[in-house]
């Protein structure tokens, strides 16, 4: 139960090919979706912020992600990307398996360096900004990264790697040891946003989510926070108003029939709330996404 719990939140999708699996996705929130919730991977990802401003969070750490910041985010680790009010944010999504920088050799790289990084236990989540010692030299692996993926020539496969390598030399000589969540604070989260995710058209209280994980009401909205940056009551609400602009988006559903789904009991709550969110309304949102 408890694996299944913790693949709740796994993301699956295949990034690249089998045989080359790396990837680079332009995005931006608000225009491609509103946010992304909190989740995990099995792969690494890079987050290159291009424009504007937005929140990253990474494991329990909020960072308010501006032009220029690069996210490094190991394989496992818990992640988030949410709308700034009044603002949005475009960035690079790179993502890649780290067997594909060859974890499975029998060599000294792959037992030290490869093998601890897929298990997410060489790097931990870190921000790396402009003004920060050799920021150049990472956002020039970056580039790389982009400009052969953008032209494809023969061997480019073998340069991605190759500034894929180099940038992980260059975080792990700067950030040589991990630190993080513990191991049940974070199998523990992800049991909670399971249930959360399941139950989310449901009346979710502090004190039944207090009862599931056999703690106090005080001593689990301290944690919750800590653990996600937002008190139950914001993060379920977010949640909620995610689910709903998915379906807005994706399905031609009545208004009022998203909203139940999603759990609001009154409709011109949600409305209010949904513009509250992503600065229009339900019907306008579905309009500027083409569904009719």
């Amino acid at each position: 139960m408890e694996k299944e719990q913790d693949q709740k939140y796994q993301e699956k999708k295949q990034h690249g090919s089998k045989l080359f699996p790396f990837n680079i996705y332009p995005c931006t929130i608000p225009l491609d979706f509103p946010s992304v919730s909190l989740h995990w991977h099995k792969e690494m990802e890079l987050i290159y912020v291009k424009k504007g401003r937005g929140e990253i969070q990474l494991e329990t750490g909020l960072f308010q992600g501006k032009a220029g910041d690069i996210f490094v985010v190991p394989p496992g680790t818990l992640h988030a990307l949410y709308k700034t009010k009044g603002s949005s944010i475009e960035y690079e999504n790179i993502i890649f398996e780290v067997d594909f920088l060859g974890a499975g050799a029998a060599d000294l790289c792959a037992g030290e360096f490869l093998v601890p990084l897929a298990a997410g236990k060489l790097l931990p989540p870190i921000c790396v900004q402009e003004q920060e010692e050799g920021y150049d030299v990472l956002k020039q692996c970056l580039s790389q990264m982009e400009d052969l993926c953008a032209s494809r020539e023969k061997g480019y496969e073998l340069g991605v790697k190759a500034a894929v390598l180099q940038l992980l030399f260059l975080l792990i000589r700067k950030h040589p040891s991990v630190k993080e969540v513990s191991s049940p604070d974070r199998e523990q989260l992800k049991m909670v946003l399971h249930k959360i995710e399941k139950n989310i058209d449901e009346n979710l209280t502090v004190g039944e989510m207090a009862k599931f994980c056999g703690w106090s009401d005080s001593h689990f909205m301290r944690w919750f926070k800590k653990m996600t940056g937002l008190s139950l009551i914001a993060y379920v609400n977010e949640r909620r108003l995610a689910v709903a602009a998915e379906a807005l988006k994706k399905t031609d559903d009545k208004i009022l029939n998203i909203s139940q789904d999603a759990g609001f009991t009154n409709l011109s709550n949600f409305n209010r709330q949904f513009r509250k969110r992503y600065g229009v309304t339900p019907k306008e949102y579905r309009e500027m996404n083409d569904i009719s």
